[in-house]
């Protein structure tokens, strides 16, 4: 048996040492078959600043607004608690290496109970990727359109549900999501090796939409966090 476990993790080392090159080839491979379109990276520039916008919309507008309308919190209290749990997001690009900091910064910055934060958080890093679902959908639809592939709106429809579904299942690491949307990218028909596209500018995405995804935790735990949630 321990012979086996050298022999997988033998087998997981060279895979991630030969992902970078296989990861080039593809994006060289693209670039050149592009080469002289200017429109393919005028429509990557596009979509990369089209899923920024929406995350931040995302952290700056609809968490905020949520927060108004069904709490009592004051939403700028809350951005100014969650900006070092969203720099650390930010930066290490998973959530579960940001939840127990998202937890202290919740208990002790903005008074959630333990108990709330105990249950959401943890349950929220796993299945609440809102960060991810609006990545996902906004990458198929660019891929489609370079691909060539014509969406209706049945195909729309199935990309926003099985995104939202598909993101529940998506690991909390750098680069987790690439798995789950090769297999959004076949169910609608659209060839896989377009992820290729959008690899070169993915990096920058990926760490924004895990702190919109450790945001959103927080925010479920700031609306769960009510008073009559202390009589239960």
């Amino acid at each position: 048996m321990d012979g086996l476990n050298e022999v997988m993790l033998k087998m997981v080392d060279f895979i991630i040492l030969a992902a970078p090159i296989g990861v080039f080839s593809l994006m060289g491979a693209m670039v050149v078959s592009n080469a002289g379109n200017a429109s393919v990276f005028s429509a990557l520039a596009v979509y990369t600043l089209t899923v920024a916008v929406s995350l931040l919309c995302l952290i700056f507008l609809f968490y905020p607004t949520l927060i108004f309308f069904f709490s009592k919190m004051s939403p700028k209290r809350f951005i100014r608690a969650m900006y070092p749990v969203q720099l650390l997001g930010f930066t290490t690009s998973s959530s579960s290496a940001t939840l127990p900091f998202n937890m202290e910064t919740l208990e002790k910055k903005l008074g959630i109970s333990e108990k709330t934060v105990s249950f959401v958080l943890p349950v929220g890093a796993t299945i609440n990727m809102d960060g991810t679902s609006c990545y996902q959908a906004i990458a198929v639809v660019f891929i489609a359109q370079v691909m060539g592939v014509h969406l209706d709106w049945g195909d729309l429809l199935s990309i926003v549900a099985l995104t939202t579904i598909s993101s529940i299942g998506t690991p909390g690491i750098p680069g987790g999501s690439y798995v789950i949307l090769t297999m959004v990218l076949s169910s609608v028909g659209i060839p896989s090796e377009g992820l290729a596209l959008i690899l070169g500018v993915d990096r920058p995405l990926d760490m924004l939409r895990t702190s919109v995804n450790v945001t959103g935790d927080a925010t479920v735990s700031v609306l769960v966090d009510t008073p009559d949630n202390d009589k239960v």
